[in-house]
C-alpha cells in the first residue's frame, strides 16, 4: 500500500517538475516574442553611377558603360545580429529588359550596425544603354535585391527568411542617381513571418503541456 502510495506520488513529482518546466519554457518563448521581435534589415542604394550617361565627359569617356553603385545595409535591432546569405542584385531598365546583375558575398552584422557595400557591373552594351533613356530625356533603371539572412539571439539563430526589395534610380545628365539621399528599396515581409514562428514556439509548448496533463 506504501509502494502505491509511493509511486502516486513520485508520478505527481515528475508531473509537477514537467508543468514547470513546460510553464518557464513557455513564459520565455512569450518573453522572447515580445521584447525579441527582428525588424527586418533596411537596405538603400546610395550611390548609383553610369559614365555613358554623363553628358559633361568627352565622347571617348562616355564609352565607359560600367554601372557603379552602393548599398547600404542597416541592422534596425538592438539585440540581434543578421547573418545574410549571397546578396542577388539585378539591374534592368523602364521597360524592365534586364541589364545586369551583381552578388555581394555573405556576411554578418551585428547588433544596430550599417554597412555599405560598393559594386560594379561588368560594361554594359550600347544598345542597353539607349534603351534606359525615356522620351522627355531622363533615364529610369530598376535595381532588385534578393537573399535570405538569420537572425542572431544570443547564441541561437534563426531559421533563413527571404528578403526581396527594390527601387527605380533616376539618372540625371551627369549620370548618377537625381536625388541625393539614400533611395530606399522596399517590400519585404520577413519579420512578419518571424513573429509568427515566435508565437508558434509559444503555441507548441502550451499544446505539449495539455498533452501531459
Amino acid at each position: 500500500m506504501d509502494q502505491d502510495q509511493d509511486t502516486d506520488n513520485g508520478g505527481k513529482t515528475c508531473c509537477s517538475y514537467c508543468f514547470s518546466f513546460i510553464f518557464t519554457a513557455s513564459l520565455t518563448s512569450l518573453f522572447l516574442w515580445l521584447s525579441l521581435r527582428p525588424d527586418k534589415p533596411k537596405c538603400s542604394i546610395e550611390y548609383f553611377y553610369l559614365p555613358a550617361l554623363n553628358k559633361s565627359l568627352d565622347s571617348h569617356s562616355r564609352l565607359n558603360t560600367t554601372l557603379n553603385f552602393m548599398v547600404r545595409f542597416a541592422n534596425p535591432n538592438r539585440d540581434l545580429g543578421i547573418y545574410y546569405d549571397d546578396v542577388h542584385l539585378s539591374f534592368s531598365n523602364n521597360n524592365n529588359s534586364y541589364v545586369a546583375n551583381y552578388t555581394v558575398p555573405r556576411f554578418y552584422q551585428g547588433h544596430k550596425k550599417k554597412a555599405k557595400k560598393p559594386g560594379h557591373t561588368l560594361p554594359l552594351d550600347n544598345q542597353t544603354v539607349s534603351r534606359a533613356v525615356l522620351p522627355n530625356g531622363s533615364v529610369v533603371f530598376r535595381m532588385d535585391l534578393k537573399t535570405q539572412v538569420r537572425f542572431k539571439i544570443v547564441f541561437w539563430k534563426t531559421k533563413r527568411y527571404g528578403i526581396e526589395v527594390g527601387a527605380d534610380v533616376e539618372v540625371n545628365g551627369d549620370g548618377v542617381k537625381a536625388h541625393k539621399k539614400g533611395i530606399k528599396m522596399k517590400k519585404s515581409d520577413s519579420s512578419t513571418t518571424l513573429r509568427s514562428y515566435f508565437s508558434v514556439c509559444v503555441l507548441m509548448n502550451m499544446l505539449v503541456f495539455f498533452a501531459i496533463c
